[in-house]
């Protein structure tokens, strides 16, 4: 299949999603059900040397907890949440089923202590924890509410902005929704938003950066970055640190850029020129920053930390995973997409600890299961599946300590609001305290 075809099947498939909103109220709270394993004959015992490696090394972590790191988070690096749930009761705000929900990455947005999301015509809603509506807008044509646009978000503190897959953007109010402005693009957006001050940062479906006004639209300026037709089916990340823009393509390159003019500053291809007959098989996990170095991964066994003052490769380690990494002191913790938790040396880049965090899992149903996305809190991290489990694991040994289930199939990596932790699915947002 060329990557033309492939390309018109995903828009086809974006374009099929559905998403409304049949409940304006949270679900009774209920119960949460601990999945136990019945079938432990079938636990591997002992895994491979090259799987697990010093599992017993006790990880003590100094950092201090962060209230907000999940409201605005410019540079993609969570770090440790102030987060420590008891995960003992569980309520839905529920929607209609988004018919191909594995291949979207939708997000909670947090304003204060609100929720803002949107339903299947492309209403954006904004609503507190205890589901009160405080206001509801939809700013598409009777044609457009028909395509079932799918939506990504960013803020400032007074201004929503809104990207769709239909080429649409524009910006909203916070207090009241009310429409700033809105205008339309070439082509669809397939990247995360980020703003800073008065501008915002978005990428497009032919690899083109655009810097816009957030008071009125405009373009202020614009970066084509790479082959029109590598199209990739994530999305796109973008980090901001000390006024440089960083960003990676469907190819697999970082380019480094000067929010304020546009110029490139640098660029570092991290696949050879073979992927671009591939392009549909490289999942890269989003950038991640702190004022040393990028980090990031892949499904191809490379995990990189780069300089990010030059764009100089500072070690790269075979480790296969897709999901977002984090940066705690001086740790660096992803999971791979086997199920490994590995906790790195950010620094030299040594590997520390590696464990099986799948472990309770069914040997033969394992090989199917991958993470989702993780976060790490006061005692535990909280990694989801797309097989609808969260995990539950300590931080300290590295072991899973409960799975929870949550549904029979994908579910959203998790997000902190106070000490509630939220989930989407594809028919709800869930709620556990």
């Amino acid at each position: 299949m060329s990557n033309i075809l492939r390309y018109l099947v995903f828009l086809i498939l974006l374009n099929n999603c559905s998403l409304d909103t049949k409940s304006r109220i949270w679900t009774n709270k209920s119960n949460l059900v601990t999945e136990k394993n019945n079938d432990t004959q079938l636990i591997v015992k002992k895994e491979p040397s090259n799987k697990k490696f010093n599992s017993q090394f006790k990880v003590k972590l100094t950092s201090k907890l962060d209230n907000k790191s999940l409201v605005n988070n410019i540079s993609n690096n969570n770090g440790r949440v102030n987060y420590d749930g008891n995960l003992k009761k569980i309520s839905k705000y529920k929607f209609s089923k988004i018919n191909n929900f594995k291949y979207h990455e939708p997000e909670l947005i947090f304003e204060s202590d609100n929720l803002i999301f949107f339903n299947n015509n492309g209403s954006i809603m904004k609503f507190d924890v205890d589901s009160n509506i405080i206001w509801k807008k939809n700013y598409y044509n009777k044609g457009e509410k028909k395509l079932k646009p799918i939506l990504t978000f960013s803020k400032n503190s007074k201004t929503l902005i809104v990207a769709d897959n239909m080429a649409k953007y524009y910006a909203l109010d916070l207090d009241n929704g009310s429409l700033l402005w809105s205008k339309y693009n070439s082509s669809p957006f397939n990247s995360q938003i980020k703003t800073l001050k008065d501008k915002f940062f978005i990428i497009d479906f032919n690899n083109i950066l655009r810097c816009i006004s957030i008071k009125d639209g405009t373009e202020l300026w614009n970066l084509k970055t790479g082959n029109t037709f590598i199209k990739s089916q994530k999305k796109l990340s973008i980090i901001i640190v000390n006024e440089v823009l960083y960003f990676n393509s469907s190819t697999g390159d970082i380019t480094a850029v000067d929010i304020n003019t546009g110029v490139m500053l640098w660029q570092i291809p991290t696949q050879s020129s073979t992927i671009y007959e591939n392009t549909f098989l490289l999942e890269t996990s989003n950038i991640v920053a702190n004022n040393k170095m990028i980090i990031f991964s892949n499904n191809k066994d490379e995990f990189y930390s780069i300089d990010i003052t030059t764009g100089f490769i500072r070690w790269k380690k075979n480790i296969n995973s897709s999901i977002q990494p984090t940066i705690i002191d001086n740790f660096i913790f992803t999971v791979s997409n086997e199920g490994y938790l590995t906790i790195v040396d950010s620094k030299v880049g040594k590997i520390i600890k590696i464990t099986d965090v799948f472990s309770l899992f069914n040997k033969k149903k394992r090989k199917k299961i991958n993470p989702v996305g993780f976060i790490v809190g006061k005692k535990n991290i909280y990694l989801t599946t797309d097989h609808g489990r969260l995990l539950v694991i300590d931080i300290e040994s590295g072991e899973t300590k409960s799975i929870i289930k949550i549904a029979n199939n994908k579910i959203s990596r998790p997000f902190i609001l106070d000490q509630n932790l939220f989930l989407i699915k594809d028919n709800a947002i869930i709620k556990l305290d």
